[in-house]
């Protein structure tokens, strides 16, 4: 997608026009509820299955069913015949993310600020940002693959990889990074999360999709359909914040300078991160529309994991717990900040594996 298209080839929405805004607005609301009315998401946090929020899945299946209705499953097929995204999101997540994260996060929190924080609060906010870097993103992907015209089957493949390999390394690697001999990591969580947000939604657009096909045509589904519920993935992002800190609100209150010193090496993990992942796929001629997600997979995070995790190994109010919902604050207004200088370098990528377009070299 361009900057000043929609997927449809139309002009942007108007929430999606001014989506940074609507974001900032989402956030104040749902931490003033969180502060002001907090019965309100005392009520809701109740609804759970393996400690994952039934409210929230359900807003994230607003987000992700209309990219999950683009999915051709022809193209998964074609994955094999392009390797390369999948190397590059692979590598990145697993033998750089997690690691970058606890190096960055314990030098800035342990030392730059080690004269406001004290010592056993920062351990607790790098436990928190640890929870955060080994758990790649498996579901809000699907938006910044939606907003940067990413291929819907492969970013598919990408997120289905990355949830297996994740059942297995996610407790390894958090119980190397965080120094202990056993964590209980919630498994129930993991594999409730990857039903919820990946297999449920996926399986709707399929039959949708295929159902709409059988009898409107392919070309009423991707003209009129495809477009009518586009919306709704901007509409279950901004619903989905709200609810996300309201849970928090009184917390990121009583936090303020805090809040700031946790989101500085969250933003330079984001970005670090999303450039390795970026410039090796440019380096390595993958095309653009498999560059985007590959790169953008890594930068984003599954944050509902790790909150559900720091609340179960550290408690609902703990430090840990804070610094993965300063790991929510930051990724959205940051993840779009990351669409757009996509969208502003696609012409640095090819169209095809291993070729080189025709327009690299000129301006955006």
């Amino acid at each position: 997608m361009s900057e000043n298209t929609d997927a449809s080839g139309g002009g942007l929405g108007f929430f999606e026009k001014y989506l940074s805004l609507w974001v900032a607005l989402c956030i104040v609301l749902g931490v003033s509820l969180g502060y002001f009315a907090p019965a309100i998401p005392a009520a809701l946090s109740v609804w759970e299955i393996g400690q994952v929020s039934i409210p929230v899945a359900v807003l994230i299946w607003m987000m992700i069913f209309p990219m999950m209705l683009k999915v051709d499953f022809d193209s998964v097929r074609g994955v094999k015949d392009n390797p390369r995204g999948l190397v590059v999101t692979l590598v990145t997540n697993w033998l750089i993310k997690p690691f970058s994260m606890f190096a960055i996060s314990y030098f800035f929190l342990q030392h730059v600020f080690s004269a406001w924080i004290p010592g056993e609060l920062a351990s607790q906010y790098v436990a928190g940002a640890i929870l955060l870097g080994a758990a790649p993103c498996t579901a809000m992907v699907f938006v910044w693959s939606y907003l940067t015209d990413g291929n819907p089957g492969y970013t598919l493949v990408q997120v289905a990889v990355n949830n297996l390999v994740l059942l297995v390394a996610y407790a390894p690697i958090v119980v190397f990074l965080l120094g202990v001999s056993a964590i209980p990591i919630p498994y129930d969580t993991v594999v409730a999360s990857v039903v919820l947000f990946i297999v449920v939604p996926l399986s709707a657009g399929y039959l949708v999709r295929k159902h709409l096909i059988h009898r409107r045509g392919e070309r009423w589904f991707r003209d009129s359909f495809l477009p009518r519920v586009g919306n709704l993935t901007t509409y279950g992002l901004l619903l989905t914040l709200i609810l996300l800190f309201s849970f928090q609100g009184e917390v990121i209150l009583s936090n303020p300078l805090h809040i700031l010193f946790i989101a500085v090496p969250l933003i330079v993990q984001t970005f670090l991160i999303f450039f390795v992942a970026y410039i090796w796929a440019r380096l390595w001629r993958v095309r653009r529309d498999v560059a985007a997600p590959a790169a953008l997979i890594g930068a984003s995070n599954f944050f509902e994991l790790a909150v559900a995790v720091a609340i179960s190994l550290f408690g609902l109010a703990s430090p840990a717990a804070l610094a993965t919902v300063v790991g929510v604050l930051v990724e959205v207004p940051v993840m779009l900040a990351l669409v757009s200088i996509v969208n502003r370098t696609g012409h640095w990528f090819p169209r095809k594996e291993g070729e080189l377009e025709a327009t690299v070299g000129a301006g955006s």
